[in-house]
Order: C-alpha cells, then structure tokens, then sequence
C-alpha cells in the first residue's frame, strides 16, 4: 500500500535562534492515539537517537504520550529548524508505513483513515508548538511540566516510572532510553 505523506512542516513557530535551547511539542493530527504501540514510539526514539548521534541534537527533556512529544532540545550544528523538519518528516513517513504494514495492527484502517486529508495521509499537525528558553527557571518549569504529562493524564503515579521521559534520568531511579544533554 502506498501513501502520500503530507508533513505540513513550519508555518505557526519559526526559530529565531538556531543555537538556543527550545521547549516544542509536536502533536499527531487530530490528536490521535498512536504511540500507545511500543513499535511506533520505537520510531520516535530511534529517529531522536540518530539526530543525537548524526544531526547533533541535544535533548535535555523529552516525553512521549500518546498523541504528542515534548522536548527541551537545542542544535549544536545551530540547524535546529533543519533537524526538526527532517525529523518529522522521517517519523511521519516511517510510522504510516508502520501502521500500513503491521499485520497485527486492530486499528489499521481506522489510523490510516483519521490521518487521511484528501489523497494524503498527514500524520504530524501542522508546524509545531516551540519556546525559546531564556532562563534557568523557564528550563526548570517547562521540564518539570514534561515530566508530569504521564503523571496528569493518570498513567503513572511518580514522573520516573513512566518509561518515554527523561524523568528517571533526573532522579537517581534510573535512565530512560535516549542520553540526556544536562547543562
């Protein structure tokens, strides 16, 4: 099955700083729930790992819910904009062709169908929610409001046991899937 994949990249947040620590949030269209299947979040920390190592992304924070992603990130290259396009781009492409071919995926048509906007598939709404951080204190407060997304939407009752965060890095409970950029 072949689809055509619309990202709708960039048209409601520009980075003025390309170098500069950013908060985003990047949500699914239509708020739909898709990374309730380990496969797809696999994507999405496979995809951040490879901008970590190859596109020199730092990530300070970072959760994964359902139907949206938070990070604290910033680019070392100072390409931010460059990154986050490719990113969503990839992800978008790679996760409908997961959903397409995933022979055990009960809500197939019924995904493909919700992302569907006239001949294309659009998985990733429209440009993406971003914050330039200015201070220490804007950090703290947009990672501790990252941290307690699990927590708010009752999936968890402590930050650190959610396994998509950076909360269990910032405890002494452990570490989470993706290395963490600590200032």
């Amino acid at each position: 099955m072949m689809f055509l994949i619309c990202d709708n990249m960039g048209k409601t947040y520009v980075v003025k700083d390309q170098y500069a620590q950013h908060f985003v949030t990047f949500t699914v269209n239509k708020w739909v729930d898709v990374f309730t299947r380990k496969e797809y979040v696999n994507i999405l920390i496979s995809s951040l790992e490879f901008c970590q190592k190859n596109k020199a992304l730092e990530i300070a924070g970072w959760v994964i819910m359902t139907n949206h992603v938070h990070l604290i990130l910033r680019s070392r290259k100072g390409d931010l904009s460059g990154t986050i396009r490719d990113f969503k781009k990839f992800t978008a492409t790679k996760i409908v062709k997961a959903i397409s071919e995933n022979p055990v995926e009960s809500r197939k048509g019924w995904l493909l169908w919700l992302l569907r906007s006239k001949d294309s598939i659009t998985f990733w709404q429209e440009g993406y929610h971003g914050k330039e951080l200015l201070s220490r204190s804007k950090f703290y407060q947009k990672l501790e409001y990252i941290h307690q997304n699990p927590v708010k939407a009752g999936y968890v009752l402590d930050a650190e046991a959610y396994p998509y965060s950076s909360a269990a890095d910032y405890s002494e409970t452990g570490k989470g899937p993706l290395e963490i950029d600590f200032d």
